[in-house]
């Protein structure tokens, strides 16, 4: 198995879903909630892998996060 698959938080996932977790870590980590709010249940699937905090309401990139956009 390659590496970067064992790496990847979202290897489990079917592409489409993983597609759209990856845009949803980008668009918290550009602060575009507003124009495209997260649902619920995808803050929770990434808090629960440990990609995103929420503090007060606002959810932000861990550095895992952050490491799976880039």
């Amino acid at each position: 198995m390659d590496d970067d698959r064992i790496d990847d938080p979202l290897a489990d996932l079917d592409l489409e879903k993983a597609i759209h977790l990856r845009w949803t870590l980008r668009d918290i980590k550009g602060r575009r909630l507003a124009l495209s709010p997260v649902a619920d249940e995808d803050i929770a699937l990434l808090t629960a892998r440990g990609l995103v905090e929420v503090s007060n309401g606002v959810p932000r990139l861990t550095e895992a996060g952050h490491d799976a956009i880039t």
